[in-house]
Formats: C-alpha cells, structure tokens, sequence
C-alpha cells in the first residue's frame, strides 16, 4: 500500500507567495541562486541555499552554512511570516507550462515505505548531496522541499483532485519562467477518500528528489539515535502526480574536449561505428538516435539495434544513454565515469538545444550530444526491477517550487 499522509503545512500568506517561493536548490548554481534572490529578502533561496549569504568562496558545507540556513528560516519565518496550519491537510498542486498541465497531490509519505523498497527509486545518490540534505533538514527540523513522486494512473483519484481544483486556490504565481503553479487546501472529505484510494496503490515512484528522500530517512534515523521516535520525521514531504500527466524531457550531454581528437577524426570514428548524416534536426525524432553538434553542424547518429529497445525487463543496457555512454562517452572519449568526472556537463532539456549550440559555438564545450528522452514506462519498468537508470537519464518539467509548503519535523 502506499501511505499519503495529510500533515501541518507551514506556509506563507497568499500575498507574499510570488515573493517567498523559488526554484529546487538543486537545478541552480550559487551564483545563479544569488543573482535570482538579489533584492528579495523573502526569497527561498537564502534558506535552500544559505552560502549566498555568506562570503564568496564560503565552503557550501561548511558548519557556517547550516547555522546560515537556520538563522534566515527563523528570519524568514517573522518577515514573511510564514504560518503554521492548526489542522492537518492534503493540497492539489497543479503546474501549467503553455499547453502542459499536471496536477498532484502534495502531502507526507512515509519513510518506512521507502526504505522498504515500496517507494521506487531508478538512481543511484550521491553521499556528499545526502550529507548537505541531511544536515540542512536537521538544522531547520523541516523538509523544505518537497519529493516529487509519481504513478500509475488512477480515475478515482483524479475525480477527486478535480473536484478540489474547482474552489478558490491558496495560491496561484506565475514563475519568472513562465510556469504558473497554483495550490488548493482541502476539505476533511477528500482528504479522507484521498488516503483511502492510495492506500490501494500498490507502489510510488521517485521522478525527482531522490537526495531529499534519502536525506529524510537519514535524518529520521539520527532523531531516533537521539531518542525522537514516532514524530513527524517518520514521513517525507511529497507532490504526487499520475504517470499519464507527467512530461519527460531529454537530458543531453555536453563535453569539453575531444580526448585528444579533432572534430573529423571524431566523426570518423563514429562513422565506422554507427550510422553518421550531416544536417541532423537538433532534436531526435526517435530512441536510438542522438544529434551531436560538433565543429558548428549539426550530425546525426543512429546508435544502431544495441539501442532503442528501452528497458525490457528492467534492463538498461539498451536505453540511448546506456548506448552512447558504453560506445562514445567511455569508448572514444574517455569518460569513464559521468558522475565525477570534470570533461562532462548535463543541460536539461528545458534549456533546449539552442543551449547546447551555444555552449559549443563559446568554446565552453567542444561538442554536445541532444537526446530523445527516456520513457515512463521506461522508468518504471527499471525500478519495478530494483536497478538503476544510468545517470542523468531524465529530465522532469516542469519542476515544483520550495517555499509554498514545508513540513516540520
């Protein structure tokens, strides 16, 4: 079963919610985060990313971030002011890019179902990005931000979700981005039929968050070190959507040099590998195919039988970045090990792929390979498996704010 908890939402009042909500801590670097909060003292930003505070060159997780982090939460708390619910709740967040709408429940799972494997997860987390969560959730005694989860499709559940939507919003912000986000109390019915009819969803599924979700079970597991246990750090703040509304887009893959080669004796290489046309569309039209932009064109590479099978079975060896990762990245480029290693960078899809031109045609990168994303069935089908999608494999947008709800614990 899966358990979706209504909890105490602390949030801001309806005027000051454009102001105090921002981007994940994770999607933006620090000097892009302090750019983003110039001039906004309420922004989330001084609490997710507290270092923006702090002098430039500050260690990000240094003891003086933390302390940082707890100190602007208090501030933000009185200036905002941020108000703790009386009564626990369940709220519909919907998220509206152009002429894509998704609506999700936000509410608490619990960590016992993660860490028994009934919350799903398809990637591997990092031990310093689990570190940073974890201690920031510590020192503020909040989850700031929430997971987002998702699964397969269920009318009953979406009727209900409707049917909240039809009264007046708590919130309702257009991002600088483009992306309105609006939040819906509910009343005691729905939420009760709510946590009824999940309680018969056999399994969730982590899209995105996977550190905050590790990060809320390791510090449960310190609280109860400490002897806290049965609070509210026994469940993890989360937006759950239904499969069918989510949108996946590519995660391409920039890199810096050549190993070595110039840009023709690169294309030869793949050439006596793979499939190789000149004047690609930027953007593959199918799996098993990647447009490279190299030395200011745009080629084609059809990766060949090996790729475009997906994950049958949970296998993903044959998923495009299983194919260019194994056949280009490690076998022409020398890029053994994506997670550390400094020749590579990732750009989410929603940059698109005049991104990936530009960081090329700068110089800042010698070549950038344009993905076709990767599947929800896909996803699902590797963590119904137990394994694990290849790093930086997907790409959710749009991407759910911090600052609108925090779940104390």
């Amino acid at each position: 079963m899966a358990i979706l908890r209504p909890f105490a939402a602390l949030r801001p009042p309806r005027d000051k919610a454009a102001g105090v909500c921002a981007v994940p801590y994770d999607v933006v670097s620090a000097d892009e985060a302090k750019a983003l909060a110039a001039g906004n003292p309420l922004s989330f930003l001084h609490v997710s990313r507290p270092e923006i505070d702090l002098p430039q060159g500050t260690d990000p997780f240094s003891e003086a971030v933390y302390l940082k982090a707890a100190e602007n939460f208090q501030r933000l708390r009185r200036a905002a002011p941020l108000t703790l619910e009386e009564t626990p709740s369940l709220y519909v967040y919907r998220l509206r890019r152009g002429d894509h709408v998704q609506a999700g429940v936000a509410g608490c799972c619990s960590v016992d179902e993660y860490d028994a494997g009934v919350i799903r997860k398809h990637e591997r987390t990092r031990q310093d990005k689990e570190d940073d969560r974890t201690r920031h959730m510590l020192a503020l005694r909040s989850q700031t931000g929430p997971v987002f989860m998702t699964y397969r499709d269920r009318p009953a559940i979406d009727e209900v979700v409707r049917g909240a939507m039809r009264g007046e919003p708590l919130y309702d912000v257009k991002a600088p981005d483009g992306v309105e986000h609006a939040l819906w109390r509910m009343d005691p019915g729905p939420v009760r039929r709510l946590t009824e009819l999940f309680a018969e969803v056999p399994s969730l599924y982590i899209a995105d968050g996977h550190h905050r979700a590790a990060s809320a079970s390791r510090a449960r597991a310190r609280l109860r070190e400490q002897g806290e246990k049965g609070g509210e750090a026994d469940h993890v703040l989360s937006v759950v959507f239904p499969a069918g509304q989510l949108r996946i887009l590519p995660y391409n893959r920039v890199v810096k040099d050549l190993h070595g080669m110039t840009p023709r004796e690169l294309l030869s290489r793949l050439s006596s590998r793979f499939t190789v046309t000149e004047g690609a569309d930027p953007s593959p039209a199918r799996r098993g195919t990647v447009s490279l932009y190299l030395d200011g064109a745009w080629h084609g590479v059809d990766l060949g039988p090996a790729a475009g099978r997906g994950a049958a079975a949970g296998d993903t060896s044959g998923l495009d970045v299983s194919v260019l990762q194994e056949e280009v990245l490690s076998g022409m480029l020398g890029i053994r090990d994506v997670r550390t290693d400094k020749r590579i960078d990732f750009v989410g899809g929603s940059r698109g792929t005049a991104e990936l031109r530009r960081l090329v045609d700068s110089g800042r990168a010698a070549a950038a390979f344009s993905m076709h994303p990767v599947s929800l069935d896909d996803l699902m089908a590797v963590s119904d498996a137990g394994g694990v999608m290849p790093p930086k494999s997907t790409w959710f947008d749009p991407k759910l704010r911090d600052g609108f709800l925090c779940h104390m614990i």
